[in-house]
């Protein structure tokens, strides 16, 4: 199963991989403890709610694809925009194939690991 890094390079595909494995536990290591994200555009969730909110999602078996376009660091703060896919189903069950370009704050903790901070999927818009 994926482990954190301290390689902000492998840190996405790494991500994908427990996201792709429906694995909440290592899904969540992945954020730092006030993490926030936006998993609706414009609705930034953190602690439980963030939390509840993924707990459910990959409750529907999410594929992803992600691919990091660029990596920014600069001391223990990095900026990636990543090209990304879901596919999933919606509330009725019915297919759905989502994408966009994320916008993720990661910083790199004192275990020597990144974590997001911020993971904002719909940053592009």
């Amino acid at each position: 199963m994926s482990q954190l890094t301290d390689n902000v390079e492998k840190h996405t595909a790494l991500y994908v991989e427990a996201f792709n494995a429906g694995d909440f536990a290592t899904v969540e290591s992945f954020y730092t403890e006030d993490a926030v994200a936006v998993w609706e555009p414009g609705k930034a969730l953190s602690g439980d709610a963030r939390r509840a909110y993924q707990r459910e999602f990959l409750k529907s078996g999410p594929k992803m694809t992600a691919v990091p376009r660029h990596t920014f660091v600069t001391g223990d703060t990095a900026l990636l925009i990543v090209d990304w896919t879901i596919d999933t189903v919606d509330a009725d069950g019915k297919p759905e194939h989502l994408k966009g370009v994320g916008v993720d704050v990661l910083r790199f903790g004192e275990d020597k690991v990144w974590r997001y901070a911020i993971d904002d999927p719909f940053g592009e818009g």
